[in-house]
């Protein structure tokens, strides 16, 4: 008879590549979630109407946000520190509203078939779940820069220190 796994152990096989359920449930989980999704679903209805031109912009958003989404679940931006994930983040989303924003107003007042509608009427939504995520994200890096910028850096000397002249 077997011994059940404990809770904590990994699991093989596919069940390994599913996020854990403590990250689905944060809001940094569930807005990755949401952006990934709102971007598949605009790709799809760009390629299915008339304005196919703008397809790649909801496909790159796409695969970047599942990229991130896969990075945070699996704590790569524990492990590679060099990166400074949030301010990557915060680029990623700032582009993403802008972009989604201008091509969504001219994907509506230009074409007029229900798959360009639809595309126009999911890009805004994406540019109000993009803009949520970049606002969350801009408080963070705030919050990092005040505390970075309230500790001197180490090694550094004041000018006065630094002076040898006897000028007094």
């Amino acid at each position: 008879m077997e011994e059940p796994e404990p809770a904590g152990a990994a699991q093989p096989g596919l069940r390994s590549l599913l996020p854990p359920r403590e990250f689905l449930g944060s809001r940094k989980g569930q807005l990755l979630l949401a952006e990934s999704v709102l971007s598949f679903i605009i790709f799809i209805c760009y390629i299915a109407s008339l304005a196919a031109s703008f397809m790649m912009a909801p496909l790159l958003e796409f695969l970047l946000a599942l990229f991130l989404f896969f990075a945070y679940a699996s704590k790569l931006n524990e492990k590679f520190k060099g990166l400074y994930w949030p301010l990557t983040d915060f680029l990623r989303c700032v582009t993403a509203a802008i972009i989604y924003f201008a091509i969504s107003i001219a994907t509506v007042s230009k074409y007029s078939d229900g798959a360009s509608k639809a595309a126009g009427v999911f890009g805004f939504v994406a540019t109000i779940v993009f803009a949520i995520d970049f606002y969350i994200t801009f408080n963070d890096l705030l919050g990092f820069l005040k505390q970075g910028s309230s500790d001197p850096p180490e090694g550094h000397k004041s000018e006065d220190e630094d002076s040898d002249s006897d000028s007094d």
